[in-house]
């Protein structure tokens, strides 16, 4: 099982950006570089059913969200170019777990 671990890490290492939205692109001295968050899941497991029979399975799965652009321009500046939809995306559950701190804290305060 280690061995099987090893070798979907090593495979999986390499998977990023570049694998989702492709490499970054010049078009008449102008540099996109795409930026992405991207994460990965696996997971596997073994058992008996009622009838003694063993059974096994696994599984995995991953997402990316675009998150936007750097701009590379000929004269050497560069800056960053959101997708807003991407960033509040991967912002969300950020917000959610403040939320949920918060009312913790305030419920605490308030005994």
């Amino acid at each position: 099982m280690a061995e099987f671990v090893l070798d979907l890490a090593e495979n999986v290492a390499g998977v990023g950006v570049k694998t989702s939205y492709g490499d970054a692109v010049d078009l008449d001295g102008t540099t996109v570089i795409p930026v992405a968050l991207g994460w990965y899941g696996f997971g596997g497991g073994s058992g008996t059913d009622d009838e003694g029979q063993s059974a096994s399975g696994g599984g995995g799965g991953g997402a990316s969200i675009p998150l936007g652009a750097y701009v590379a321009r000929g004269g050497g500046d560069v800056r960053f170019e959101p997708n807003l939809i991407g960033l509040l995306l991967a912002a969300t559950p950020l917000v959610w777990v403040a939320g949920k701190a918060l009312k913790g804290v305030i419920r605490a305060l308030k005994r």
